[in-house]
C-alpha cells in the first residue's frame, strides 16, 4: 500500500514564498504518511501572467516577456533544495527549465537521493510557444513508489500522450497543471465552469482508458489574468475519483495498492493496452492526417 497526496495551491514569482509553501505541503503530506506528493505546474516562480497570441499587441507581448518565471537548471540548487526537503518522500513539481537560451515548461520528480525523472511539456496552448520551447518525448521512469510518467496541463487533452506513458510501463501518471477557468462566458460558480468540467473529464478518461493511477495537481487562486480551477484529484484505474480538493485549495490524499488496483482493472476481461489494434490506427502517426481533417471540414 502507498499513500498519495496531491495539491491545489497558489504559487507566484516570490521564490522564497514558493519554497515555504512547498515545505508546508511536504510537512502536511508527511503527517499523512505520504509516499508520493504531487505539486502543481510552475511551483518555483509561478506560471505566465497571461496567455498571448492572436491579436496581442507588440507592447503587450514585450510586457509579458519581461515578466517570465526564473529559468532554473535541472541540476541547480533550487531543485536540490526541494529534493533535500523531500527526504524519503517522492515529490513531483513544476518549474521553468533553462537550457542555454531556451526555456521549457518542465516537471521533475525528486527524492532525497536526487532527481528521479524529468519532463518538458510537449503540447503548448494559446501562445505558450511564445515563451517556451516544446519538449519532444514521453518517457516513464522507476521510483520507490513504482514506475511513473509525467505530463503537464494541456497534455491531458491528448490521449496519445498518456497512452505513450502507459505503454512504457507507467503505473502512475502525474498531470501537473496551471489550468484556468474559461476566458469567455465564465460561470458564477467555478464548479460549473466549462473548463473545470473539461479538466475533470480528461483526468477520469485518461485514467480509465489506460487503466493506471492518475494524479492531477493544479494551481489555485489567481495569477495575472488567470483564475485557476483547483480540482486536484487522485483517480483510480477504473476512472473513479479516490480523493479530490474540489474547486478549493488544499491537499487530497488516498491510500491504495497501485499494482493490485491496476491488476483488478485489467483483469476483468477489458485490458485496454492488450486489446489495441495498432495496425488500424495509421492516421494517428500520418503527417498528412490534418490535411484530411481540414478537407472534410471545408466541405461541411
Amino acid at each position: 500500500m502507498i499513500t498519495i497526496s496531491v495539491a491545489a495551491q497558489r504559487f507566484g514569482r516570490d521564490m522564497e514564498e514558493s519554497f515555504a509553501t512547498i515545505g508546508r505541503l511536504i510537512d502536511e503530506a508527511r503527517r499523512r504518511d505520504t509516499s508520493l506528493l504531487v505539486l502543481p505546474e510552475a511551483c518555483l516562480g509561478g506560471y505566465l501572467p497571461s496567455l498571448g497570441g492572436g491579436d496581442e499587441s507588440e507592447e503587450t507581448r514585450q510586457r509579458r516577456l519581461r515578466n517570465l518565471p526564473p529559468a532554473l537548471d535541472l541540476d541547480g540548487p533550487e531543485i536540490a533544495r526541494v529534493a533535500a526537503m523531500a527526504g524519503g518522500m517522492v515529490v513531483t513539481f513544476g518549474f521553468c527549465e533553462a537550457d542555454g537560451a531556451d526555456r521549457y515548461n518542465a516537471a521533475v520528480t525528486v527524492h532525497g537521493d536526487g532527481v528521479l525523472g524529468s519532463y518538458r511539456k510537449v503540447h503548448q496552448p494559446l501562445g505558450e510557444n511564445l515563451c517556451y520551447a516544446a519538449g519532444s518525448e514521453y518517457r516513464a521512469f522507476d521510483t520507490p513508489v513504482g514506475r511513473m510518467g509525467m505530463q503537464i496541463c494541456y497534455d491531458k487533452a491528448f490521449p496519445e500522450a498518456a497512452r505513450e506513458l502507459a505503454l512504457d510501463g507507467a503505473e502512475i501518471i502525474t498531470s501537473l497543471s496551471a489550468w484556468p477557468t474559461s476566458r469567455t462566458g465564465r460561470a458564477e460558480n467555478m464548479a460549473d465552469d466549462r473548463w473545470t468540467h473539461r479538466f475533470d473529464i480528461y483526468d477520469r478518461a485518461r485514467a480509465l482508458e489506460n487503466q493506471v493511477v492518475w494524479v492531477a495537481s493544479n494551481q489555485a487562486g489567481s495569477f495575472g489574468s488567470l483564475d485557476f480551477v483547483c480540482s486536484a484529484k487522485i483517480v483510480g484505474p477504473g476512472g473513479e475519483v479516490l480523493a479530490g480538493t474540489g474547486v478549493r485549495p488544499g491537499l487530497a490524499t488516498a491510500t491504495l495498492d497501485v499494482r493490485d488496483a491496476i491488476a483488478a482493472a485489467r483483469g476483468g476481461g477489458m485490458y485496454n493496452l492488450r486489446d489495441r489494434r495498432p495496425s488500424v490506427y495509421g492516421t494517428l502517426v500520418d503527417d498528412d492526417s490534418m490535411s484530411r481533417v481540414d478537407r472534410v471540414m471545408s466541405r461541411a
